[in-house]
């Protein structure tokens, strides 16, 4: 069972106390690509990197090894919608993990010297891109899809990075760096006044409420990308659902027809029956607020049309409707594909966070396998009725004629 609290200073933490030997937290803070102010895009991402370099009375070594010797495993990065910080440790050492995660977010050193290295990195990951296509074509599919912010690249665009400067970034971090949005998720063996006593450094977290823009999609369009790679990548986006929809049982189990194994519908029609592709599935990529289905599919020059051709196809087809058995596998694939994640305290912080940001309420394992095992056919082919996925945005990379 969880529970969910609203400190006074607006960070919403939550607890869900488990029998077991270890604690995980995953801390959503309202800083990411949609809300940087313009012509500073991929601040949030020089920020996080920045934090690292040092805290109160701890420079960036210290910092490492003070974490290091508390046995911390931990992670961070600046996303679409928010900068997260992950860890996992030993229930003894709590208190001191949270002091130091306070010491990090309220007083952090964000040294002169230290700027340009955090610059340097934030470039390179950008730039790297021309060498991830795949991850190159979904950036601008993105872009294309979404007229407002949430179209942009975390990793920010290469002349802002280039001209940000270490007072502006400063003031982004006060501005944004905020515990009103902020959400702390907390798995595992500690009782709720243990850890109300750990998180009492973060009471002195303040800012102002985080604001988040609308999420706007353009009308659906084509555009191609030509470059010369050996491979062409194909990448289709659909409005879809999202989970405060009452149909999203029924859109997830239909996308786990149409891309949950290799017994799926995109697997067996593209890659085993024709052998067009050498990669392609099909994958929730939606905000808060905004449903987006996306699909990928990778193959030659010679085969690219006819992969996109057959890729619609079995998009569009799904309007037709599942069999029984279609839909049994799917209630299978997802019920266990849930429980294996409900066995690490460190996915189950992550999906306490991700449900209190797009839901504003943590939903017990057990509600979501009894949505799942109460979806029917007739849930599943109806809402495939009512929403089928025709008329995508259409991207196209590599050394390919334009789309027609």
């Amino acid at each position: 069972m969880s529970r969910v609290e609203r400190l006074p200073n607006g960070l919403v933490l939550a607890l869900e106390e488990r029998d077991y030997p270890g604690v995980a937290f995953q801390l959503l803070v309202p800083a990411g690509a949609v809300n940087e102010p313009e012509g500073l895009l991929g601040a949030s991402t020089l920020i996080e990197g920045w934090l690292w370099k040092g805290a109160g009375e701890l420079d960036a070594r210290g910092l490492a090894q003070a974490l290091d010797s508390l046995g911390v495993r931990r992670q961070s990065g600046a996303g679409l919608e928010y900068t997260l910080f992950a860890a996992a440790f030993l229930p003894e050492v709590l208190e001191e993990v949270f002091r130091l995660y306070a010491l990090l977010l309220l007083n952090p050193r964000l040294p002169e010297e230290g700027f340009e290295a955090v610059r340097s990195v934030a470039l390179q990951a950008l730039l790297s891109q021309e060498d991830q296509p795949a991850r190159k074509l979904f950036s601008e599919l993105r872009k294309r899809v979404f007229l407002s912010p949430h179209g942009r690249d975390p990793l920010g665009e290469e002349e802002s990075l280039k001209r940000a400067t270490p007072e502006a970034v400063r003031e982004d971090y006060r501005r944004r760096y905020t515990p009103k949005g902020a959400i702390l998720a907390v798995a595992g063996g500690i009782s709720w006044e243990r850890l109300l006593g750990a998180v009492e450094p973060l009471l002195a977290w303040e800012g102002e409420e985080a604001f988040y823009p609308t999420p706007l999609l353009s009308e659906p369009h084509s555009f191609t990308l030509k470059r010369p790679t050996a491979q062409v990548q194909i990448g289709l986006a659909y409005s879809d659902v999202g989970p405060e929809d009452p149909r999203f049982y029924a859109a997830r189990l239909a996308l786990e027809v149409l891309s949950g194994g290799m017994s799926s519908r995109l697997f067996t029609e593209v890659r085993e029956k024709r052998g067009l592709v050498y990669a392609v599935s099909a994958f929730p990529a939606g905000v808060k607020g905004q449903g987006l289905l996306m699909a990928y599919g990778g193959t030659t020059k010679e085969r690219a049309r006819e992969t996109l051709r057959v890729m619609l196809a079995e998009m569009e087809r799904l309007a037709e409707g599942v069999t029984e058995e279609e839909l049994s596998r799917a209630k299978v694939g997802l019920k266990t594909a849930l429980v294996m994640a409900d066995e690490s305290i460190r996915s189950r912080a992550g999906s306490m966070a991700r449900d209190l940001y797009m839901l504003g309420r943590i939903r017990p394992l057990s509600e979501i396998e009894g949505a799942i095992e109460a979806t029917d056919l007739r849930a599943v082919n109806a809402f495939l009725r009512a929403h089928p996925y025709r008329n995508p945005w259409v991207g196209l990379l590599g050394e390919v004629d334009d789309v027609s």
